[in-house]
């Protein structure tokens, strides 16, 4: 694969992109040269922001310019092993009593599996951490095993709480924040993705491995336990 597409976004960012559609191993393209950008402390450059398939790169437009980072970053070309970047495993302790996972039942309908399996096969992904977005600490991580994967429901959810283990399609995540949403809740954790430490706000980096291992329902906070 040659050089990925670098394009001008306003007058203070670069988008790197390597490709248009979701895959692995362009993510793992992404992590690399993330670390790699920071690593190489490039003139101007303030903050980079890893998505799927694509990285910003925001820079002071006082201090340097699209053609300069640009030309930075095409020396960081070609990118070492993306097998060889260094992240975190985290394992996260989950309860799946269906009391507290509401959709837990219907998701194993809808794959025709027993709760029991459903359970087994979320426990035996080995997730990645693909990007942050749509609010403060969604780790989106990705990988889920296919015989569990179930679109989003046709209507949302209001006032779901955080620490709510959800699927929807091949991904997973935790919520941080009160919302609604249409992805299906199978699991309650007491993990929290947000940080109150300003130098590391999350848990989770982009590239880190995420499994979840299961936990009895009075493992958890009292505040948590209710349905």
């Amino acid at each position: 694969m040659g050089l990925p597409t670098f394009k001008p976004v306003a007058d203070y960012a670069v988008l790197i992109e390597f490709g248009t559609k979701v895959d692995d191993a362009l993510n793992r393209k992404v992590v690399a040269l993330d670390k790699a950008i920071a690593a190489a402390r490039i003139t101007g450059v303030v903050e980079t922001v890893p998505a799927l398939v694509n990285l910003l790169v925001v820079f002071d437009p006082l201090a340097t310019t699209h053609t300069n980072v640009q030309a930075a970053v095409t020396t960081l070309f070609p990118l070492g092993p993306t097998d060889d970047v260094e992240t975190t495993a985290h394992s996260v302790p989950v309860c799946y009593d269906t009391e507290l996972s509401p959709d837990l039942i219907n998701v194993a309908k809808a794959v025709d599996m027993s709760i029991e399996a459903v359970i087994a096969a979320h426990m035996s992904a080995n997730l990645r951490v693909s990007m942050y977005g749509f609010a403060p600490g969604f780790a989106y991580l990705s990988g889920l095993p296919d015989a569990i994967q179930v679109p989003r429901k046709p209507s949302a959810t209001r006032g779901v709480q955080t620490g709510r283990v959800m699927i929807a399609g091949p991904q997973c995540l935790i919520t941080t924040v009160v919302m609604p949403t249409g992805w299906s809740i199978i699991g309650r954790t007491a993990v929290q993705v947000m940080q109150d430490d300003p130098d590391n706000p999350f848990l989770f980096n982009v590239g880190d491995s995420v499994t979840f291992e299961r936990i009895r329902r009075e493992d958890l906070p009292a505040r948590l336990q209710a349905p």
